[in-house]
C-alpha cells in the first residue's frame, strides 16, 4: 500500500494543481485505473490485472 501511494503522489498528485474535490476524486479514479489496468510491471512485463487474472 506504501509504495502505491508514493507512486501515485509521484505520478499524478504532484504534477498538476487540483483546484477543487471533484477534480482529486477524477484524477484517483483516472490513476488507480491506469494503475491497475494499463500500468506495465517492469519485471514480468505485464499489468497488474493481467498477473491477477493468470494466478485465478
Amino acid at each position: 500500500m506504501e509504495n502505491f501511494f508514493g507512486t501515485f503522489k509521484c505520478e499524478c498528485l504532484n504534477r498538476v494543481t487540483i483546484p477543487d474535490r471533484a477534480t482529486l476524486e477524477r484524477l484517483t479514479q483516472e490513476y488507480i485505473h491506469f494503475y491497475n489496468y494499463e500500468r506495465i510491471n517492469m519485471k514480468n512485463g505485464l499489468t497488474p490485472f493481467e498477473i491477477r487474472s493468470k494466478a485465478a
